[in-house]
Formats: structure tokens, C-alpha cells, sequence
């Protein structure tokens, strides 16, 4: 999908009932932005990953390192059949990984828009600066490296998204609103 900054596919699901799902690499920024979308929209957001460490009582990186990652996929997953069963629109901020989930993201795909926050791994760590110790899959000599991986492995998912942002070069609250432009309710 072509996009500068900003495009929709040709047959998005009905905006005003679909929730909207954010996606892209650790760093894009889908957790501040979809905050922002939330309060924009005037409707409940959901980022997996505090949820996940509330439930859980535990932080992701403890979560990778004492049960690893397919148990926080299970985790994920099992928010995601949660969600599904729920009415009303949302803002969900799943983590970057989600998309690797082909049957989690089924589940909220029929009734969602997918906006895919594009950036390149060079921006996602600087955006991410010291908050990178959070983040445990990119917890090792080469985080550059394994970010690049990561975007490799997910990007033809990525790609599919209903909505493409390029967010290299812009603040939240501009992706926010830009974002917000395009699924707000016609005032007539």
C-alpha cells in the first residue's frame, strides 16, 4: 500500500462500529497514540500489554523470562477472545508481535480497522531511547538488529492493514489526529 503519510484501503469496515486496532514495531508509538486516539474518538482504549501485566501481576520482561514467549502469545490470545466478546467500539494497542497471531488477529479482524504504524527500526529505538529494557525481545547485543528482524518477519502483515501511517517523522498527537480525521463521525 502506498502512503504518504497517510491512506485507507478501499473497503474499510463501517468506522463508526469497528474497533481500531494499532499495530507496527515495538517503538512505533501505538501505546501514546492510540491513548490519544481514544480520547479523540470518545471511546474506551485498551493496551494489551499494561492489561497483560495487571492480570498477570507481573512485568512483560518477567513474564518472557520465567514462562517465555509463547505464554505471553497465550496471554495475548486470550485477551484478544475477550475483546472479540465485547460490545461497543475501542482503541486497541495490542503488542508488536500480535500480528504473528494469524487466528488472534481473525478473531477482531471481521469488525476492526487495522492501522499500522509504520516506522524504521532506527526511528522505533530512538523514540524508545532507555525504555528499550522493557521491550524483552529486543533484549540482547543487537537490538538494532533484531528489529530489523522482527520488521522482515512482519512486515507483509503490517502491509495489510486498512490504514497505513508513516509515523517516522510525526509526533503522536499528529498521528493521533490524522488517524482521528478519517474515522470521526460525519457531523451532517
Amino acid at each position: 500500500m502506498d502512503t504518504l503519510p497517510i491512506s485507507l484501503a478501499d473497503s474499510p469496515p463501517d468506522l463508526r462500529q469497528s474497533h481500531v486496532i494499532l499495530v507496527g514495531l515495538p517503538g512505533a508509538g501505538k501505546s501514546t497514540v492510540g491513548n490519544l486516539l481514544s480520547r479523540k474518538l470518545g471511546v474506551a482504549f485498551l493496551d494489551f500489554d499494561v492489561e497483560i501485566v495487571r492480570r498477570e501481576g507481573l512485568a512483560i520482561t518477567e513474564i518472557f523470562a520465567r514462562r517465555g514467549e509463547w505464554a505471553f502469545r497465550a496471554l495475548e490470545r486470550a485477551l484478544t477472545e475477550e475483546v472479540a466478546g465485547m460490545q461497543g467500539r475501542m482503541v486497541l494497542a495490542p503488542g508488536g508481535g500480535w500480528v504473528t497471531q494469524p487466528d488472534a488477529v481473525a478473531l477482531l479482524r471481521s469488525r476492526s480497522l487495522l492501522v499500522y504504524l509504520r516506522i524504521s527500526p532506527g526511528g522505533a529505538l530512538r523514540r524508545m531511547g532507555r525504555r528499550i529494557s522493557t521491550r524483552p525481545l529486543l533484549q540482547n547485543a543487537d537490538p538494532r538488529g533484531e528489529l530489523v528482524r522482527l520488521l522482515d518477519s512482519r512486515r507483509d502483515v503490517y502491509e495489510t492493514a486498512d490504514v497505513v501511517v508513516d509515523v517516522e517523522h510525526m509526533e503522536p498527537q499528529r498521528v493521533a489526529d490524522a488517524i482521528g480525521r478519517r474515522l470521526a463521525p460525519d457531523p451532517s
